[in-house]
């Protein structure tokens, strides 16, 4: 029998039991599918992510003061928090200005405000720093039509697209040019009392959206207007380190961690990054984990119907070997059919990957940016290859009994 002798008397004994044949591509397409769909997906948080934080400058270092537990420990562990060990002021800042390859630092004061606009109050994240700094920490910032930065108006207020325009509502919360107040409650380190600063500000710009977090969910005010306005004193919550180039980033941060140790907190844009991919990588193996134990289940079920196959067709079998028929006849008989059912599951699987896929991210609310599944084509063909060299593997077992049948035993009368 020559090779499309082969695939014909294969086909036909597939077609003979179509119902479990179609249950077998069925389980292979699905175990396909699944490895489709999470290579797709991680492939495609991977450039999610990588396109979000090229938003933020890749050069700068963002410093904080790291609060310290009475048993010394940091806060989220045990102990009462107390005042951080060190603190952020003028004299840190010239201090950190000493370093070699900073470029410029940029202080700024943050904490959580009410605002009240057209009969609302919401909260959200104030950011103060120089105004015009901003493009330096978000290099991409673009600003609706008519907006204005203006660096020494102790009453301008510049808010984010979905600060002004929340996701979800139809109105806005906030127009370009309008008089909001804004309220900022705290305690007072003397009384220990609770207290409630209140003031005005004026619209004067609107961000487009971004992609980078500390911009896009915050309202922006002069470092001055901050500091009076949150009570702050000149202590700093937080200050932006822009290193020469991101080249320098490490070296910035060995530079700092030398001068300060532990006790000031360092963030870096790659250090966000590798953190996101790490924990990314993590949920995709665990998925990746589920879709080859599915495949397996698949292969099994190869060598179920496989199995069951070669004991129905006994007769079948004898009667090839009487005609003629080799041992290695027969056993690319039954390897065709595992082959068969492989192609089809794997291609098959390919498509409904793709299109799940891309159905299930066109299902979710639309609100954030877009998260499209990534198909590299390597991904793609190694896949099929898996499926269809697992069903092959799967099939031995059957073909091997199938060729060891002798004649004599297949014609026996029971």
């Amino acid at each position: 029998m020559d090779i499309r002798e082969i695939f014909i008397l294969s086909l036909d004994a597939l077609k003979e039991r179509k119902v479990r044949s179609i249950l077998t591509i069925l389980m292979v397409m699905a175990g396909s599918s699944l490895l489709v769909a999470v290579n797709g997906f991680g492939a495609g948080f991977e450039k999610f992510f990588n396109n979000q934080f090229s938003n933020l400058a890749p050069n700068i270092l963002f410093v904080s003061s790291v609060q310290q537990a009475e048993n010394g420990s940091p806060v989220g562990g045990a102990g009462t928090p107390t005042a951080p060990k060190i603190t952020l002021n003028a004299a840190v800042i010239e201090r950190l200005r000493s370093l070699p390859f900073i470029d410029e630092i940029i202080p700024s004061y943050q904490a959580e405000i009410t605002l009240e606009s057209q009969g609302e109050s919401k909260d959200n994240s104030v950011l103060s720093i120089d105004p015009q700094k901003i493009f330096v920490i978000a290099p991409t910032l673009e600003l609706v039509d008519g907006s204005s930065l203006r660096q020494n108006d102790p009453s301008a207020m510049v808010v984010a697209e979905d600060v002004a325009n929340p996701p979800g509502e139809t109105t806005p919360f906030i127009s370009l040019g309008q008089s909001v107040r804004a309220k900022y409650s705290f305690v007072d380190d003397k009384t220990g009392e609770s207290q409630e600063e209140s003031k005005n500000f004026v619209v004067t710009g609107v961000m487009k959206a971004t992609g980078n977090p500390t911009i896009d969910n915050s309202v922006i005010i002069n470092t001055n207007a901050g500091n009076a306005f949150l009570q702050k004193s000149g202590k700093f919550d937080s200050l932006f380190v822009v290193a020469r180039s991101s080249d320098f980033v490490d070296v910035v941060e060995e530079e700092i961690r030398s001068l300060y140790g532990n006790d000031i907190g360092i963030t870096t844009v790659k250090a966000i990054l590798k953190t996101v991919q790490e924990f990314t990588a993590g949920i995709n193996a665990f998925l990746l984990s589920i879709a080859v134990i599915s495949l397996i289940v698949g292969a099994v079920g190869i060598i179920t119907t496989l199995y069951t196959s070669v004991i129905e067709r006994i007769r079948e079998i004898g009667t090839l070997k009487a005609l003629g028929a080799q041992k290695s006849n027969i056993l690319a008989l039954f390897l065709a059919e595992a082959s068969i059912i492989g192609i089809m599951g794997a291609t098959l699987g390919l498509l409904a990957g793709v299109g799940g896929g891309y159905l299930l991210t066109r299902a979710g609310p639309g609100n954030g940016p877009p998260l499209d599944p990534v198909y590299l084509p390597l991904d793609m063909i190694s896949v099929w290859l898996i499926s269809v060299g697992l069903s092959i593997l799967a099939g031995l077992l059957p073909a091997w009994k199938a060729s060891s049948v002798t004649p004599i035993e297949a014609l026996r009368p029971n």
